[in-house]
């Protein structure tokens, strides 16, 4: 997966789910609320249609961009087809009616900010900013027409609708009250913890040894798993269907939005004077670090990553993906600044149908199969040395100085001994382990520090467990906590409350999504 750490996506977009229910947005295409007709059915400009009211298209896509960028930003540059596959299309499209059914129910309850409180949020707005000084309000205006494309009054229309949209989910969340008694039943249950050390042992750590399937073998398997190879086709159809892909570095000569027609010959002529120095023989990255006005990749030789087509401004994809592995660009012109794009690498589209890779996928769930033996095996064998008094930490040890491999986010290897944080039987979850309600329970069924008296299966994982530290509730120590667990209490309250006003307004609403609007801007889903 060209390097892709799956664990920190997922983690990332667990992120993006909270925002979804909890958070608003304010800047240039947050929201566009323009207003539409009474009819249900969405106008192809339209991503949405909330009672009435149009999501615009533009904004959808602004929202879309600033969610990849911020993956980029967090080193985790999944192309764009995959994160449909793990429906963050879906969450940036929530929160923008999320936000909508907000400002709708604030005008309802006669919700509006102040002129003050408008005046001062877009004061803020460093966008707005000269550059060695605060607001400006020749460069509002010059900002508004170039980059954010509306008038003032446009702009300042879906800002005040914004902020009543937030203060009506303040309102919502100031219903999160909490009594004494629910703080102390959540510091009793808070103050039942465990700590424990485990070992995974994973299919993936013994594929190695298992060796290829003869013929008759593989032949045999794929005879009697034709479903589980069909399904294994349709659930990782991204990786037999990817689009055209180049890995590529840039150079990024800034320009401002308002800048003179001398101004962007200046950064033009700066860039053709960069691509010379590349051109005489130094390496791009060198330059990129030394010249490159883009924050995020400059440190790192203007690296980007593996990119699509369609995650690119059409003028500067058409000259990057003409190119061959090893060839610059001309200086392109972006609503950025000029750019400078090296192609390191480029890869075909590819469409692989089931037959073509069906004996492959069967050699693949052949191994899978006999590797997930292998581990259960080797977690067996583990526990009955545990019950025989070794500590997991002497079996399985990490190199001093080091975290074992699942906490640095890393490919686990071999299995490695883990300690968690204390954590509670409140739910069903084992810190760096996941969903594991079996494992939680006996954990908690223990009254001493033990070994784990089974093998757990947790996901893919076998795991072995030892309850290395355990402790009961202290009523001693609620005055001490009390707070601090009547802010978590009213903090889970706040998200619960959240989630089912939202849910309400939807019921009693009309929402209508419009995916073949959004299937035009990003392509349809693989």
């Amino acid at each position: 997966m060209d390097g892709l750490n799956l664990r920190k996506v997922f983690s990332l977009l667990f992120i993006f789910g909270i925002a979804v229910v909890f958070t608003l947005q304010f800047g240039p295409g947050s929201n566009g609320f323009s207003t539409g007709g009474d009819a249900a059915p969405a106008s192809a400009g339209a991503a949405a249609v909330v009672n009435g009211k149009e999501i615009p298209l533009r904004d959808f896509s602004m929202a879309w961009s600033r969610q990849m960028n911020f993956l980029r930003s967090q080193g985790s540059p999944i192309p764009e087809s995959m994160a449909r596959q793990f429906g963050m299309d879906k969450q940036v499209l929530d929160r923008l009616v999320n936000a909508e059914l907000l400002a709708q129910s604030a005008e309802r309850h006669g919700i509006n900010p102040s002129d003050e409180e408008l005046r001062k949020l877009i004061h803020q707005n460093t966008d707005f900013h000269i550059k060695d000084g605060g607001f400006d309000f020749a460069r509002y205006q010059q900002v508004l027409r170039d980059f954010y494309r509306r008038t003032p009054q446009e702009y300042e229309q879906e800002l005040r609708r914004q902020m009543a949209a937030q203060k009506m989910l303040d309102v919502v969340r100031t219903g999160a009250v909490v009594s004494d008694d629910e703080v102390r039943a959540r510091y009793e249950k808070d103050g039942n913890q465990a700590k424990l050390v485990f070992a995974r042992f994973l299919p993936t750590m013994f594929a190695d040894k298992v060796p290829a399937p003869t013929p008759a073998q593989l032949a045999e398997f794929q005879k009697a798993h034709e479903k589980e190879i069909a399904d294994y086709y349709t659930a990782n159809s991204f990786v037999y269907n990817v689009p055209e892909r180049i890995r590529a570095r840039q150079i990024l000569v800034k320009v401002a939005p308002d800048a003179t027609a001398e101004q962007k010959a200046e950064a033009k002529a700066k860039a053709e004077g960069l691509r010379k120095e590349v051109e005489a023989g130094k390496d791009f990255a060198t330059v990129a670090r030394a010249s490159s006005d883009d924050d995020v990749t400059k440190a790192k030789g203007g690296e980007l990553g593996w990119v699509e087509r369609n995650s690119w401004d059409p003028i500067l994809a058409n000259a990057a993906f003409a190119l061959k592995a090893g060839e610059v660009t001309q200086p392109v012109e972006s609503p950025l600044g000029v750019h400078l794009v090296k192609v390191e690498e480029k890869r075909e589209a590819q469409n692989k149908k089931l037959e073509d890779v069906k004996a492959e996928i069967a050699t693949t769930l052949y191994k899978q199969d006999k590797a997930r033996g292998l581990a259960k095996a080797e977690a067996d064998k583990a526990l009955a040395a545990v019950k025989a008094g070794k500590s997991l930490k002497e079996l399985f040890p990490v190199a001093e100085g080091q975290q074992p491999a699942l906490l640095r986010f890393e490919t686990e290897t071999k299995p490695e001994a883990v300690e968690t944080d204390s954590f509670t039987a409140a739910g069903d979850s084992v810190p760096h382990l996941g969903p594991a309600p079996g494992l939680v329970k006996a954990t908690f069924e223990a009254s001493a520090p033990k070994p784990l008296e089974e093998v757990f299966t947790v996901g893919e994982a076998n795991v072995v467990a030892q309850v290395v530290e355990r402790e009961k509730p202290d009523t001693a120590g609620f005055d001490k906590r009390k707070e601090e667990l009547r802010t978590q209490a009213r903090q889970a309250k706040q998200i619960e409350l959240t989630e089912s006003f939202l849910k309400s307004l939807r019921k009693s609403g009309n929402v209508v999504m419009n995916t073949e609007a959004i299937d035009s801007v990003l392509g349809a889903a693989g």
